[in-house]
């Protein structure tokens, strides 16, 4: 496990002459490991650049996004592939790339529990999803299925416009009996997704995914939500928030989804009213930033010594330096705001922002997990007097968030790192002083 953050370590030497106490209790005692487990709607992103005629021949929308069946993805797929058109690859669904980033953060192990075509061949969307999934994703539990999995097209047109078509395959045909108890125990999240109880009549999907939350409710094991979009949330918004109540910890959404939960238009207000029914409460909210809310044992709190920010709740961030904690374990709960502004730089158009949101949450999540592995390993540390969610405070979490966030959108935007790559004198000259900037460079580079 890699604690997060940017940490300094001093080296002794020689090394077993530090402490002879101390090294013989770290031979004798074996370090107790965890993970985190996700479920996901496996699917493959498939990027092609075509002409209009391909757009056409498949009856698609040019600029939109359309679910198309089985067998119009298969002649697609075919079609692309026969002409040579595709560019990229690579595995896709949000808690599988929430997953993949977050074994990259910590170097450590991960469970994906979902469907795989139980017949691969070299070179298909399947053998692609697992070539780019970092290995220290645990693949061993996913549910062998005979068709595709779900597929994404991307299609590019000479214009630049983005169209795309979805097939979902066997995506959702994930059963209850394949849902293993035994992983729970010592899990530090399940990680779900609001499509996974939103499928067609007859999908099993929805049952395994409560299955999978009754195993982490015995296990106390917190549940983290990200809800997708805000078209699945307002269809009913009632019964998310009951969702929310009775089954989730934390809850990661944007500003267009946290209105349609809550009602609430200002991303600040509307994490404080989601408190009502979670423990934390991520909020991204495009270029303003990100939010964060939970709450902490009053006893514990600390105050922060940056400046005080105003909004709907007068100097929200004032004990921003407090760690979050369970609601229902703390003697006197208080609630705690947190915010940071995003880093800028790069291109003045993006124009393509996929899985930055996936990366900010996997950072949450490597953080929950060092909490868990600290706590079992350290168990009376002062750290853990109370019941806390994470190893760190709110504001260093929001701070490590937008850094993974960023960090991942700088390393999938290969026009502008070409130029960063080739020089960095004229990656300096182009950043100038802003000190920002400067550490999410060095971040990179490192």
């Amino acid at each position: 496990m890699k604690f997060p953050g940017q940490r300094k370590s001093k080296h002794y030497f020689p090394v077993h002459e530090r402490d002879l106490l101390v090294s013989q209790s770290q031979i004798s005692k074996k370090m107790s490991r965890t993970h985190i487990i996700g479920i996901d709607q496996t699917l493959v992103d498939i990027e092609a650049k075509v002409d209009s005629s391909v757009i056409d021949k498949f009856g698609l929308s040019k600029g939109h996004s359309l679910v198309i069946d089985d067998q119009a993805a298969e002649a697609l797929y075919n079609e692309l592939k026969d002409k040579e058109l595709i560019t990229n690859e690579y595995a896709g669904g949000t808690i599988g790339n929430t997953l993949h980033n977050y074994s990259v953060l910590a170097d450590d192990k991960s469970v994906l529990l979902g469907v795989m075509s139980a017949d691969i061949k070299i070179g298909s969307y399947g053998y692609r999803y697992l070539c780019n999934t970092s290995s220290r994703m645990d693949l061993n539990y996913l549910q062998g299925v005979e068709g595709a999995i779900g597929r994404c097209f991307t299609l590019i047109t000479e214009d630049g416009e983005r169209t795309f078509a979805i097939s979902e395959g066997q995506m959702n045909q994930l059963r209850a009996d394949s849902i293993p108890e035994k992983i729970f125990k010592k899990a530090s999240a399940l990680v779900l997704t609001a499509y996974l109880v939103r499928c067609k009549d007859g999908d099993p999907m929805p049952e395994a995914t409560m299955q999978a939350i009754e195993y982490a409710k015995k296990y106390n094991v917190p549940v983290v939500l990200t809800l997708g979009t805000r078209f699945v949330i307002q269809d009913d918004p009632e019964y998310w928030r009951d969702f929310l109540k009775q089954h989730v910890s934390v809850v990661a959404m944007n500003e267009d989804e946290a209105e349609a939960l809550t009602g609430e238009k200002d991303p600040l207000a509307a994490s404080d009213k989601a408190l009502d029914w979670v423990d934390l409460v991520l909020c991204t909210a495009g270029p303003v930033g990100l939010y964060m809310a939970g709450y902490t044992e009053d006893a514990s709190k600390r105050e922060t010594s940056l400046p005080l920010l105003p909004g709907c709740i007068a100097e929200f961030n004032r004990f921003e330096f407090s760690r979050p904690a369970v609601k229902e374990a703390c003697d006197n709960p208080i609630k705690v705001y947190s915010h940071i502004a995003p880093y800028m730089g790069g291109p003045e158009k993006i124009k393509n922002t996929n899985g930055a949101g996936d990366a900010a949450l996997s950072a949450l999540l490597h953080d929950m997990a060092a909490n868990k592995y600290h706590k079992e390993n350290v168990p009376n540390s002062s750290k853990h007097q109370h019941t806390f969610l994470t190893y760190s405070s709110f504001s260093q979490v929001c701070k490590y968030r937008i850094e993974q966030a960023m960090r991942y959108w700088f390393s999938t935007h290969h026009a502008y790192l070409e130029v960063c790559l080739k020089e960095k004198i004229a990656l300096k000259r182009l950043i100038g002083k802003d000190k920002k900037k400067r550490h999410l460079l060095a971040l990179f580079y490192k």
